[in-house]
């Protein structure tokens, strides 16, 4: 007998083989059931997800001897013929070649004809969207009130290319991607009963490699097979599948994390080497640090698409790196991709890509600027910072963390989610700045301003010092730093602030804001209420002044001695 290839030889016959498609199998068992038969069916879909197989059982199922049944025997002669394509009232149109109208329209006219010997006279079109329009519109009539013994199964690819016409007149079915363990584990069924030798590793390569089609992965089965002679070593299923090996997925992400260049360009040189396609190497490693994040995250759905042994071993990296780092790692890998896809040099696009991603550590997050900082006043860095140098942002200019002008050490300022360090640092020109009977402190302050108001806790990070002293909290404002005043201006800002202060320094603490200077040593702010030197741009001044044509002048007595 001649050889049959694997992806015919295990066909599905019945629904129960159908793999993967449960809830259309649900719907049509009950409909064959109930007998709620619809004059039009429409299965879409990727190729080879099974919509062509599920129209043959639907129409064994309507014209078996035992039925209409939620299964085909596939045993009597309908079922046999239909299985074979022989069955005369079981017509399978390839839709390109019915294109045009006037062959549509002899097709119509023969199906008004009572079926030779089925109960039911099924016509399946397959790729029904290669029809033009005037052929969908020859067909509307015909489908919209068919004979009581006409059943049409449309199937599909592009399913925005049919018409709304025609979509209105069909039950419609939507076929989805096959989940990667699940084709998977039908591979190794149809392994063992081939005496096939593979491993697991191979067979999530091969099933990947299908992308979702149970037809395609099982024909790549079938040609690995053959090339080995019924065995499939790991090597060569990836050599020959196109992709790349988990371990090389793993080296480089572990190398990226750990910001090890000169790993991430050896393992390129060798996959140049190798003649490895760099487009693909992009996509597969995309889909790795996708599944690393959601292992980080806790997700259900973390690596279900990997091997046992290789969930863990990425587990592990996942909880060591952290979710935010991933994410970081992700989200810059992501910019890349148009760079990568589109470029001439698609080796080289790759390795600046991922070169740019190992640079990620030796970055200083914003979170850490503006949740965290030390004694010393230095910026913590991430924990897989593998450079001895200070990260950039911890400068004297750097807002946030560099000295304040009024003098005192370096500090960082800020919120920060999900991080149990004190996420402002206590400013201080003398020592503690905490009230003395209350047993409050800046930090705490700060602290439960994060809670009750998040943006308040960002303003108050801009401020140029803060300091609690005779139960009054004072805020430096920044020269010439207009958004401080108006974000304490706003009822709830303040309203936020004063429940803090009360909760910290107790119910008689109260606040004032006053204007910084420039950064001298020794000289100290001006207060904006009750100063000895007036306010310039208080408002209610320059009103006083343009009325009265005045200026401000200030005089000083000369110093004796």
């Amino acid at each position: 007998m001649a050889y049959q290839a694997l992806a015919r030889k295990w066909r599905p016959q019945d629904f129960t083989s159908l793999v993967g498609q449960e809830p259309v199998v649900r719907a049509l068992r009950n409909a064959l059931t109930e007998g709620r038969i619809a004059q039009a069916y429409l299965f879409a879909g990727i190729r080879g997800v099974g919509k062509t197989s599920a129209a043959r059982i639907l129409a064994k199922a309507l014209n078996c001897e035992r039925g209409p049944a939620a299964d085909p025997c596939n045993e009597c002669l309908p079922c046999r013929e239909i299985t074979t394509g022989s069955d005369l009232d079981v017509l399978e149109v390839d839709a390109a070649t019915y294109s045009k109208v006037e062959q549509v329209r002899e097709l119509t006219e023969s199906l008004r004809y009572g079926p030779a010997r089925d109960r039911y006279k099924v016509v399946v079109l397959d790729e029904v969207h290669r029809l033009s329009r005037q052929a969908f519109d020859a067909l509307l009539k015909i489908i919209e009130e068919p004979p009581p013994h006409l059943v049409f199964i449309f199937a599909t690819t592009e399913i925005e290319s049919v018409p709304a016409t025609v979509l209105s007149r069909c039950q419609e079915y939507r076929f989805r991607r096959v989940p990667v363990p699940v084709v998977a584990e039908y591979l190794r069924e149809i392994a063992e009963a081939e005496s096939i030798q593979v491993s697991s590793s191979a067979l999530h390569l091969v099933a990947r490699a299908g992308e979702g089609s149970v037809r395609d992965a099982v024909a790549l089965l079938d040609q690995l097979a053959t090339f080995g002679n019924g065995t499939i070593a790991d090597e060569e299923a990836a050599r020959l599948v196109g992709s790349f090996d988990l371990d090389l997925y793993h080296r480089l992400l572990a190398a990226m994390l750990a910001g090890d260049g000169r790993t991430v360009t050896e393992e390129l040189a060798e996959l140049e080497t190798r003649g490895g396609d760099p487009r693909q190497l992009f996509a597969g490693l995309l889909t790795y640090v996708r599944d690393a994040l959601h292992l980080a995250l806790g997700s259900e759905l973390a690596g279900r698409d990997l091997p046992d042994e290789q969930s863990d071993r990425l587990t592990a990296l996942a909880e060591s790196t952290g979710y935010e780092n991933l994410l970081r790692l992700l989200q810059n890998l992501l910019a890349s991709e148009n760079m990568v896809r589109r470029s001439e040099a698609p080796g080289l696009a790759l390795e600046l890509g991922l070169l740019r991603a190992a640079e990620l550590p030796r970055l200083t997050a914003v979170e850490e600027l503006l949740g965290s900082g030390s004694t010393t006043g230095k910026a913590g860095r991430d924990p897989g910072t593998s450079s001895g140098k200070e990260p950039r942002g911890t400068g004297p200019g750097n807002r946030g963390g560099g000295k304040s002008a009024a003098g005192g050490s370096e500090v960082v300022l800020g919120a920060a989610s999900g991080r149990d360090a004190p996420s402002k640092q206590e400013r201080s020109r003398g020592g503690d700045r905490s009230g003395p009977s209350t047993g409050g402190s800046l930090s705490g302050f700060l602290q439960s301003v994060r809670s009750n108001r998040q943006m308040l806790a960002a303003h108050l990070a801009e401020a140029q010092d803060l300091s609690f002293s005779d139960g009054t909290l004072t805020i430096v404002r920044p020269p010439a730093d207009p958004w401080l005043p108006q974000a304490l201006e706003r009822s709830g800002n303040r309203r936020a602030l004063e429940d803090s202060l009360r909760e910290t320094f107790g119910e008689d603490a109260t606040w004032r804001l006053v204007d910084g200077r420039e950064s001298s040593p020794g000289i100290p702010p001006a207060e904006n209420t009750g100063g000895a030197e007036p306010d310039s741009d208080h408002p209610g001044l320059q009103s006083v002044l343009e009325i009265f044509d005045g200026a401000i002048r200030t005089e000083h007595a000369d110093d004796e001695g």
